[in-house]
C-alpha cells in the first residue's frame, strides 16, 4: 500500500508541494530516500528512526521506500522530516491514512 503525506519546497520564492509517498514493502530491511534529496533529507532517516525509538515504535524489517514527488525540485532542508515520518507511520497502520493525506505539513 502507497501512503502519502504533502509538504512544500521553495523553488526561489515560489513555494511548489511537495508529495511524499512511503511504500513498506517485503524484502530486504532497507530505508531509501528518492527523488533528488539533499544531504539534510537524506540524513532524516537516523532522526526518524530516532524520533520513533524515543515513542517505542520500531521500525519493521521490511523494505521502506521514501520517494519525493517531484522529482526534478531539489529538496532541502529538515522541514521534510516530520512528513515523512507520518507517511511512514500512516503505512505501518499506526496513524489512518485519510488523516494524513488531508493536509499539507511543514
Amino acid at each position: 500500500m502507497i501512503t502519502r503525506a504533502y509538504s512544500v519546497c521553495f523553488e526561489g520564492i515560489e513555494a511548489r508541494l511537495v508529495e511524499i509517498e512511503c511504500v513498506v514493502a517485503n524484502g530486504l530491511p532497507n530505508f531509501t530516500i528518492v527523488g533528488l534529496p539533499d544531504k539534510a533529507i537524506s540524513e532524516a532517516r537516523e532522526r526518524i528512526r530516532a524520533a520513533l525509538g524515543e515513542l517505542s515504535i520500531a521500525l519493521p524489517s521490511k523494505r521502506i521506500t521514501i520517494n519525493l514527488i517531484p522529482a526534478d525540485l531539489p529538496k532541502e532542508g529538515a522541514h521534510l522530516d516530520l512528513p515523512i515520518a507520518l507517511a511512514m507511520l500512516a503505512a505501518l497502520d499506526i496513524v489512518p491514512p485519510e488523516d494524513v493525506e488531508r493536509h499539507c505539513h511543514w
